[in-house]
């Protein structure tokens, strides 16, 4: 009689760190015999990755914890598995809330789920939130992607930013050395990847706690001299980083993403708001004139470059002449594109303690305008490419249209057009565009 293998299946809310957080640990799992199971009522172990930046992500892993945790009063060798944001900064509270978790892990400990893992199967109910030394990572991640793919650069954050949890719940700063790097993104080449996206919740502060300087003085390892040092991994043909943090962001850096070619002409620079006091209640760390100098200085070496962002609206105490400081910025500096947000108090911040709340009413109503100006200036953006020649690096089928497939500009723009997959995936073509939108292209193919 053969024994069917375990199945497993995971489920990831939030940001870039937790889907690459993801894929290291269903590699993981996939090295202890596991096998991915589409549905998660197929799996045997169910591993929710969760992010609480935002309320909702937060009710919704409940709302998929109950149903999972009804079924496992039936089926009561389901493993189920709570880690990411919400698991560290819900520790215990997690287990007594639903009784039924057999592991709750913070974001830390997700190279060590073979460990935790056989701590469980020998009985116990484990909670690993301590702060730990990340070790180097070995694993070999399941890429959800053949083309594309994360390479994290440095864990955690040590700013303060008065409305963010990620400190808290990511620790604090931690390099990845750079030959640990580079073997990571050879390995990568080696299996055919075509593009890698360095990340770090701060990567522009990369290489701060690592020892070293050099003869001028200055940080022997910045997330420029790593840039210069990885750039010529054979195989990757195009590098990108996120997410920058505009108090770190140099003329150095932008010159070296002029000079090497690998790398894309997309930066991703959250502002999170457009007014001066504002910024100083956030704790940001700079002004908007100094935001606006560096999307200057970008412009000056790459004109064509695309700038996407984050902001936030209905932050405390916001009047309506500061969110309209917002929306002059967004207007005057024309983004491809802008993650947006209203304001959410997230426990254990300083701002969610602060008695000058906005009402929902109110941030609704400043999210939907701010939107609607996004649209409209990410449309105006999008007319340069009509009729241009873009290289788009295939990645997929377009779900929608089966004979199209899908790719990304350099400058990170989704494009579709006609073609086969089958020939075209992992390939850099030259497409000519003929239709435009908001945030997306189509073209043909140009041989």
């Amino acid at each position: 009689m053969t024994v069917s293998p375990r199945r497993y299946h995971i489920t990831t809310f939030g940001c870039q760190m937790n889907k690459a957080d993801s894929e290291r640990m269903a590699g993981i799992l996939e090295d202890i015999g596991y096998e991915w199971a589409e549905e998660p009522d197929q799996a045997d172990l169910i591993l929710y990755n969760t992010c609480t930046i935002r309320d909702n992500a937060e009710q919704k892993v409940y709302s998929y914890l109950g149903r999972q945790a009804k079924r496992k009063q039936e089926q009561p060798d389901l493993t189920l598995v709570v880690a990411g944001c919400v698991a560290q900064q819900e520790g215990e509270k997690l287990l007594r809330r639903v009784p039924e978790l057999d592991l709750v892990m913070g974001p830390q400990h997700a190279n060590r789920l073979r460990d935790l893992l056989e701590e469980v199967l020998n009985g116990s109910q484990v909670v690993a939130t301590e702060a730990v030394h990340i070790l180097e990572d070995i694993t070999k991640p399941r890429r959800d992607s053949a083309v594309t793919a994360w390479v994290n650069v440095i864990y955690g954050c040590n700013e303060r930013c008065t409305y963010c949890v990620v400190p808290n719940v990511r620790g604090i700063e931690q390099s990845r050395t750079p030959a640990a790097i580079r073997a990571e993104m050879e390995e990568l080449g080696r299996q055919g990847y075509k593009e890698v996206t360095l990340l770090g919740q701060n990567i522009d502060a990369y290489g701060r706690d690592l020892p070293g300087v050099t003869a001028d003085g200055r940080h022997q390892h910045t997330l420029t001299d790593l840039l210069y040092y990885v750039h010529d991994v054979p195989g990757v043909e195009r590098i990108r980083f996120a997410t920058s943090h505009p108090r770190y962001f140099t003329e150095r850096l932008i010159r070296a993403c002029a000079e090497l070619p690998k790398l894309c002409e997309h930066f991703h620079i959250p502002f999170q708001s457009g007014d001066n006091d504002i910024l100083k209640a956030m704790a940001r760390g700079y002004t908007h004139e100094r935001y606006r100098r560096i999307i200057d200085q970008i412009r000056s070496y790459m004109p064509d470059a695309a700038i996407s962002a984050d902001a936030i609206v209905g932050f405390p105490g916001e009047t309506e002449a500061q969110f309209e400081n917002t929306l002059k910025l967004v207007e005057e500096i024309g983004f491809d594109q802008l993650n947006t947000a209203a304001y959410s108090p997230r426990p254990g911040t300083p701002a969610a303690i602060w008695d000058n709340q906005l009402s929902e009413e109110v941030k609704s109503d400043r999210l939907q305008r701010l939107n609607h100006l996004v649209s409209i200036k990410a449309a105006e953006r999008s007319q340069r490419y009509l009729g241009r020649l873009e290289e788009v690096l295939v990645e997929e089928q377009n779900a929608k249209e089966p004979t199209q497939v899908m790719g990304r500009t350099r400058g990170n723009r989704l494009t579709f057009f006609p073609g086969d997959l089958a020939l075209l995936k992992g390939k850099v073509v030259k497409v000519e565009i003929t239709e435009v939108r908001a945030f997306s292209l189509t073209g043909v193919m140009v041989n």
